[in-house]
């Protein structure tokens, strides 16, 4: 059974493993908690077997009128279950309150993100691949 969770209580950088599939400079276990440890909202999919995260969700906010929702991922020997849209299904309701929601996807993924109520739009970005793992933790995390 897969159980859902609002924060990163309890959670460990063994728990993220396997995460960023095909990224050539994937961010590390730690740095990825680091991530959903900074994130306004997250929402982890864990099986209740293992323990483990199989899947989870990241926004940011202004705290005022936007929302940005970077990351969403499922461990790939966990796709097919509808874990992806319900994450995306409770973010997204968690972000009720602000006027625009935002999320940056390849055309590809479109089609999974438009019957959630997204709609496809034009974005401009910076990538900076030299960065891909993350930026360094200050010395004291």
């Amino acid at each position: 059974m897969i159980s859902y969770h609002t924060d990163t209580k309890g959670v460990t950088p063994e728990r993220l493993v396997g995460f960023f599939e095909g990224w050539p400079n994937p961010p590390s276990p730690e740095t990825h908690l680091r991530i959903l440890e900074g994130s306004d909202r997250v929402v982890l999919a864990v099986d209740d077997e293992t323990k483990g995260v199989v899947g989870f969700v990241t926004a940011i906010t202004d705290g005022v009128l936007a929302a940005y929702v970077p990351l969403l991922e499922v461990l790939p020997e966990y796709r097919g279950r509808g874990i992806g849209c319900e994450l995306a299904l409770r973010v997204l309701d968690s972000l009720g309150e602000y006027y625009m929601v935002d999320l940056v996807c390849d055309p590809e993924l479109e089609g999974f993100y438009e019957p959630l109520g997204l709609r496809p739009a034009h974005a401009m970005v910076v990538r900076r691949r030299e960065r891909q793992s993350g930026r360094p933790g200050d010395p004291a995390d």
